[in-house]
């Protein structure tokens, strides 16, 4: 062991999550690079460290700390290093001096008990001397907390959060209601409130416990998709969590109504009583009401519009169907449309056709989608510029409603008070639209904006809660174009016929020769896996004109032999293999290396992002990454414990290895993750599994990702079995049910 004393010069890394930092001390005019975990430290601290003596093989001579303490300065070269090393703000190095030359050896106990006596120092007047008293304080009330909140397996970045959020009373907070910081802190949830509550000694049925826990059941349902929950199912659930009786929960929800932290409904004709966590109920019965508000009626003459889509279709050289022609009616005489329809009947034509009659009528036209890939597939597919909804909404910051997933303090710049400069504002994907981001778009949009919404009602529902797109068409409140017509174009495509057969439960020949439509027999799950590999290594790349990257492997399931998990170790190998000049690191279960596919899991609304020409000059900059962002790992930096992925558009985003748990491999993904994305070819291992994940919707889903060819490989019996099973997961969404309260209220006025 190798013990070291001396003054931090600088800090050259450090992690905020876990305190790993690299820091460079000066050992009597030295300089010795420290390795380690340092719970709470500063530029300028003295310290006394013992480790073990290391070569790095790129950046040298290391001392990997094992024990550290930090001491106060105690000879005057030390204090006045201290204090003029930036540590203190309003204290330089001349200050620093000056102060020193003064108390000598006393600084630190004039500091804390005396600070009054700093304004007998030139340049430091009474109030100044008090706030570099505060400081020094602070500072050590900050390292006692670190300490403590430390002993209750709380990270570093998390005990900073709690200090700041609480200040001296933490200790209060933490010994007495624990379940506290799940309420006030921005990611804390009530499983680590809870193992805290355990370590402090709380009662299993604390009635701080029990509201925490409903709560959070009401929470994590939201992260299934829902936006509330039945009452008995939310007991339930609420009494497994928790292990105690549901009656214990009961005479709870009176209370957790009255402070306003759930709303308790009566829905449907039984009267069913259902249960909101108040954010969600709220955002529900605005959405509804701001959708109501944009639903007004224009009054262009038919004719008028007739002559004008006349001109156009001759103009662009094409030919609206009648439905074609009524969603432009419609849409020039509706502040709210809503297009929906299944591939191939002619939506983006559709789209086409608006913006030109809205071109010609003066108005300016902003289009949108919820993912990179479906916004760039409308710009290819319009000639104008789509953005993400997020960025047309110029996100600096998250989602109201989203405490659990956000950083806090991120939001939407374009709002109520600052809305969209548009006439008409396109959204297409719509059934990716969760009720956050529709609720986000509404508030941004005056009324008198016209708002068409175009999207296709079979596929899956958004990935985040509620069901947007379903609910607003059965509401039957609002202007609805179904298209329906199969262009002959698309009728060419096996893919789109076939897409359409799934939907309306049609048996499909899957002996049939096909250009795009394909069916491979594979019996057991290690040959259908062979067979995919062959498909996505050899064959399909030429036959579609792709990398193997860009062909993607989908499949219903996370687990099991033909499961995400499995498939991407597997595929990983062979398309990505180790190497000595690819580096590797190793977070989970998963070792990524670059090179590697991945997927973000989850809204990272913070974490920057920058575009860099070639070069390595940023040219574009902004912040978030979304659940389903899809990126190649291009950079592993074992020094600075960073991961840089490449995005669609060249976006770079840098994870720290804390962060790799936002990533997963992206070889094979689940089929829910693929919505909004279009590739040139998808495989699909199609066997034996459990019947709530083996649907129509979902196998419709995968089909109609597919640009040029769809690989289906396994048992054909299974294949029909999924399409047969009409059976939907039910999700709990009151949209509907709030527009048309809405609208009830209207009508009886």
């Amino acid at each position: 062991m190798t013990a070291v004393t001396g003054f931090v010069e600088r800090i050259k890394y450090r992690n905020e999550d876990n305190g790993y930092t690299v820091l460079s001390l000066n050992v009597d005019g030295e300089e010795t690079i420290l390795v380690g975990t340092f719970h709470y430290i500063g530029e300028g601290e003295m310290v006394e460290a013992e480790g073990v003596a290391m070569e790095h093989p790129v950046y040298g001579e290391q001392l990997k700390v094992e024990r550290y303490e930090i001491r106060t300065p105690e000879d005057t070269l030390s204090i006045e290093r201290y204090l003029g090393s930036g540590a203190i703000k309003g204290i330089g190095a001349a200050l620093a001096s000056r102060i020193v030359r003064k108390f000598k050896k006393d600084t630190f106990r004039v500091l804390e008990e005396e600070p009054e006596r700093l304004s007998e120092v030139k340049g430091i007047s009474e109030k100044m001397a008090m706030a570099i008293s505060e400081q020094v304080q602070e500072k050590k009330d900050m390292r006692q907390a670190m300490i403590f909140l430390q002993e209750y397996g709380i990270s570093l970045n998390m005990a900073v959060k709690i200090y700041q959020e609480y200040g001296p009373r933490l200790y209060s907070v933490i010994r007495e209601n624990p379940y506290q910081l799940a309420d006030d802190i921005p990611g804390v949830g009530f499983k680590m409130a809870d193992e805290i509550a355990g370590k402090v000694g709380i009662i299993t049925d604390s009635d701080f416990r029990i509201r925490c826990g409903l709560l959070y059941t009401l929470l994590q349902a939201v992260g299934n998709g829902h936006t509330y929950l039945p009452r008995e199912e939310l007991l339930a659930q609420g009494a497994e969590l928790l292990k105690v009786d549901s009656q214990e929960m009961e005479k709870h929800l009176m209370d957790m109504q009255i402070d306003k932290r759930i709303v308790i409904k009566r829905q449907g004709e039984a009267g069913t009583a259902i249960v909101y966590a108040a954010q969600y109920y709220y955002l529900e019965l605005n959405t509804a009401k701001m959708l109501h508000d944009l639903n007004i009626r224009g009054e262009a003459s038919d004719s008028q519009i007739a002559g004008k889509l006349l001109e156009i279709q001759e103009e662009e050289n094409i030919r609206l169907d009648e439905l074609q022609r009524e969603a432009v009616r419609q849409a020039a005489n509706c502040g709210l449309l809503i297009i929906t329809g299944g591939p191939g009947t002619g939506k983006t034509t559709t789209i086409n056709a608006l913006i030109r009659f809205f071109e010609r009528e003066g108005l300016s036209i902003l289009l949108a989608a919820p993912t990179g890939r479906a916004a760039k597939r409308m710009t290819e597919a319009t000639g104008c510029e789509a953005k993400t909804i997020h960025r047309l909404l110029e996100l600096a910051g998250g989602v109201a409603g989203e405490k659990e997933n956000s950083s806090g303090g991120m939001h939407f710049e374009r709002n109520e008070e600052n809305p969209l400069e548009g006439d008409v504002v396109i959204i297409d994907e719509m059934s990716m639209v969760d009720i956050h981001l529709i609720h986000a778009l509404l508030r941004a949009i005056t009324v008198g904006t016209r708002l068409i919404l175009v999207g296709d009602v079979n596929q899956l529902p958004s990935v985040g809660p509620g069901n947007v797109l379903r609910d607003m068409i059965e509401s039957r409140a609002f202007p609805v174009v179904k298209l329906t017509k199969i262009f002959r174009q698309a009728a060419e495509s096996d893919i789109v016929m076939n897409a359409h057969r799934i939907h309306d439960g049609e048996k499909i020949d899957l002996g049939k020769r096909s250009r795009d439509f394909l069916f491979i027999k594979r019996e057991n799950p290690d040959a259908i896996i062979n067979a995919m590999l062959t498909l996505v290594q050899q064959k399909l790349p030429d036959y579609v004109q792709a990398k193997p990257f860009d062909i993607q492997v989908m499949t219903p399931m996370r687990k099991g032999a033909l499961g995400v998990e499995r498939l991407n170790g597997i595929f990983q190998n062979f398309l990505n293999p180790p190497s000595p000049e690819k580096k590797e690191r190793e977070a989970g279960q998963t070792i990524y290396r670059e090179g590697d596919k991945v997927m973000q899991i989850k809204n990272n609304y913070q974490i920057p992002w920058e575009i860099r020409n070639r070069y390595q000059i940023p040219v574009d900059k902004g912040t978030g990454v979304f659940n389903g962002d899809m990126g190649v790992i291009r950079e592993i930096n074992e020094f600075a414990e960073l991961v840089t992925v490449e995005f669609d558009e060249g976006r770079l985003v840098e994870y720290s290895f804390k962060q790799l748990e936002e990533l997963e491999l992206a070889y094979a993904i689940t089929i829910h993750k693929s919505q909004g994305s279009e590739y040139p070819a998808v495989v699909i291992p199609v066997h034996s599994g459990p019947r709530l994940l083996m649907t129509r919707n979902l196998i419709y889903t995968a089909v109609t990702r597919a640009k040029q060819c769809v690989c289906l490989v396994g048992v054909a019996q299974a294949f029909q079995q999924m399409a047969d099973n009409c059976v939907e997961q039910r999700r709990y969404s009151g949209l509907k049910s709030r527009i048309e309260e809405l609208g009830a209220e209207s009508l009886a006025l």
